[in-house]
């Protein structure tokens, strides 16, 4: 299986070439619009989704499925997803205290492919008050082993492995097959 995997895009348009992919995963903070030509560009009609710490509180355009704390079944993999970052300013759209995030994620069942906006904490951390990851995610990967973490928010195109999982910081783009 192909993805595409897209975060942090602030133009507003799709300027990252073309292909052929199966999916598109979008990781937020970019525009609805650039979501949709990432997936006319590749030909892929199977968009999942998340918002970012910088996107609005709307509801996706079809074909954007929004994951956030939803499974969805596709090619034979279980993906699931959660949106936005640590609370770290009084006001603004998915900002999550560490003690919600864990709440969330509590109830979120095992999945195969995990897309978030953060990062699990301490992994691809920024040194700054704004991009450290959720200790909500690491107790996720402890307890359901996905196979892959896939996240945006801190800038970065970064593989780091936690036990069986590979967890994978996206800045841009990035395509990648399983």
């Amino acid at each position: 299986m192909n993805i595409v995997i897209v975060s942090d895009i602030d133009d507003l348009h799709w300027r990252g070439g073309s292909g052929n992919a199966d999916l598109v995963l979008a990781l937020g903070d970019m525009s609805d619009q650039v979501i949709v030509e990432v997936a006319q560009a590749y030909g892929c009609a199977n968009v999942f989704a998340v918002k970012g710490n910088h996107d609005m509180p709307t509801a996706f355009p079809k074909p954007i499925h929004d994951l956030h704390m939803k499974v969805q079944e596709y090619g034979g993999l279980v993906f699931g997803g959660f949106n936005g970052s640590w609370k770290y300013k009084p006001r603004g759209h998915f900002l999550y205290e560490q003690q919600e995030a864990e709440a969330l994620l509590s109830g979120l069942p095992p999945v195969d492919i995990l897309i978030s906006h953060n990062s699990p904490r301490g992994i691809h951390d920024r040194d700054d008050s704004i991009h450290a990851g959720f200790d909500a995610l690491n107790a996720y990967i402890g307890r359901a082993s996905p196979r892959f973490v896939f996240h945006g928010h801190q800038h970065v195109n970064q593989e780091t492995h936690v036990g069986n999982t590979r967890v994978i910081g996206v800045y841009g783009h990035r395509l990648i097959e399983i």
